[in-house]
């Protein structure tokens, strides 16, 4: 399954991460594109739940593996389709349960338009949005701020010294 090659430079991305979502304790976080669940091991500690959710069946069994090798009692990981869980979680979803902050990191690709939708109606009051992609990310970022969304913030990290290559972490805040 994927895993950031920089480690560095991934804990330099995790920290972005933390401090763009300000989380507390209180948060219900959904971890979209969660690969072996680094990113939701990585704020577990700091919030009531984290749930991960991921298409490929071998990172979700390894993301579950590197839970419970961390003691990561409060991370859940949901393998499958993300439109197809993500409309079955917002069918059985009540109002506590919903997510604060939703953290994306997509393929280059960046999202599909109805993992996008999705978010939407989960109304997560933060997205914190990474992207290996500049182009998908500002396609994505603008249907988001097209709808009820604001563009705080976007900070690039630079995880592949002398390449082309950048990671951006962005934060955007339901209006």
């Amino acid at each position: 399954s994927f895993f950031q090659t920089n480690t560095k430079g991934a804990e330099i991305l995790y920290d972005k991460v933390i401090e763009f979502a300000d989380f507390n304790e209180k948060d219900t976080v959904f971890d979209l594109y969660s690969g072996a669940g680094t990113i939701a091991l990585y704020v577990a500690n700091r919030v009531r739940h984290v749930v991960g959710f991921e298409v490929v069946q071998d990172a979700v069994e390894d993301a579950r593996i590197n839970a419970e090798l961390n003691g990561a009692e409060n991370c859940t990981f949901v393998p499958g389709d993300l439109e197809d869980s993500l409309k079955d979680m917002l069918h059985d979803l009540g109002e506590l349960d919903r997510p604060t902050t939703v953290v994306i990191d997509p393929p280059r690709a960046g999202m599909h338009v109805d993992v996008l939708n999705c978010v939407l109606r989960l109304k997560p009051q933060t997205i914190v949005y990474v992207s290996c992609n500049p182009t998908t990310f500002a396609r994505d970022a603008k249907q988001l701020c097209e709808s009820d969304y604001q563009l705080a913030i976007v900070q690039p990290v630079d995880m592949f010294p002398h390449t082309a290559h950048i990671e951006l972490v962005s934060l955007l805040r339901r209006s």
